[in-house]
């Protein structure tokens, strides 16, 4: 059987009748076309096989990874999904890939209600694009607002995702409970929609944790003109990874390993419990890890004596 062609791939991988009553035109024409009231948030990551992830992620969690990681930038500004454009480059046509892919990518969307609406398949090394746009219905959460005094919490737990690139290699009957724990960390991450949602106008700042808790929290403190102290003691640290890394080893993960797509945001001390009832509400689990300070750079505090913590994150271009 010969292999699909563009178009015939797009159809039967991809296309879907649109439920948002807001797309006028979808997939099968020059451009989208959605009916949009008000701002919108429009973000867009790609990743590369070889960079962003190994060739042996499943194509299941490759699918899912792909608009997750996307999710979670509209989370970090407090927007409410609403469409995506997915962009394919494949070195050759596999169906059982794009099947296991498109489950993996359409799961995570109807959670969402997100509407795939465009994109574009080549012939090319593996990568996706994924681009999504958001209604941003209050003022967007943004980098710069954090202000010297804010609390600062994280959601979820850290570095378990980058704990998984040690074992993604071995076979599924090689891995130990807690390796397959982080793998499935790795590859299928929550974006945090619900609690980006129920942060805005709570918090002052946010950010996703991409690169590592260290250099994201730097982003941050960088745009809003300050600097942070981080209690060592408070990182919430998951068991699996505790498990497969004690001590120093798992802290310095949860530090900088990257990949866990958790929210780190600012909250004024009066609003830290307005933060924790938005959490619970939406049933996220948050930790107050440090706060911010009047003075510059990131540093660690651990019974009584603090160290000064440098970014470790992934860095695309030195």
């Amino acid at each position: 059987m010969p292999a699909p062609r563009e178009f015939e791939i797009i159809e039967r991988f991809f296309t879907r009748p649109p439920t948002d009553a807001a797309v006028r035109i979808g997939i099968g024409d020059d451009a989208a076309v959605v009916e949009a009231t008000g701002s919108i948030a429009v973000a867009v990551d790609t990743l590369v096989a070889g960079t962003h992830f190994p060739q042996v992620i499943e194509a299941r969690a490759l699918g899912h990874r792909s608009l997750a990681v996307n999710l979670s930038d509209l989370a970090a500004v407090g927007a409410k999904p609403r469409w995506a454009t997915l962009a394919l480059s494949l070195p050759q046509v596999d169906r059982v890939f794009l099947e296991d892919f498109a489950t993996g990518f359409f799961d995570l969307a109807d959670r969402y209600s997100v509407s795939l609406i465009g994109g574009d398949t080549t012939r090319g090394p593996l990568s996706v694009t994924v681009q999504v746009i958001g209604d941003q219905g209050t003022e967007p959460m943004l980098r710069c607002g954090g202000c010297v005094g804010d609390h600062v919490f994280v959601s979820g737990s850290l570095g378990a995702a980058a704990a998984a690139l040690d074992y993604l290699d071995l076979d599924a009957d090689q891995r130990s409970g807690a390796a397959s724990a982080v793998i499935e960390h790795f590859g299928y991450p929550e974006p945090r929609v619900e609690l980006g949602l129920a942060l805005s106008g709570i918090a002052h700042a946010a950010i996703d944790i991409s690169d590592g808790l260290v250099a994201d929290l730097g982003q941050l403190c960088a745009q809003s003109k300050c600097g942070a102290v981080i209690d060592l003691e408070a990182l919430p640290i998951s068991e699996h990874l505790q498990s497969l890394y004690p001590g120093e080893n798992g802290q310095r993960l949860a530090l900088h390993g990257g990949d866990d797509y958790e929210l780190c945001f600012a909250v004024a001390p009066a609003d830290a419990d307005r933060a924790r009832e938005a959490a619970v509400s939406v049933g996220t689990p948050i930790t107050l890890i440090g706060e911010l300070t009047g003075e510059p750079g990131i540093s660690g505090r651990s019974d009584g004596t603090r160290v000064v913590l440098e970014p470790e994150g992934f860095i695309h271009f030195e």
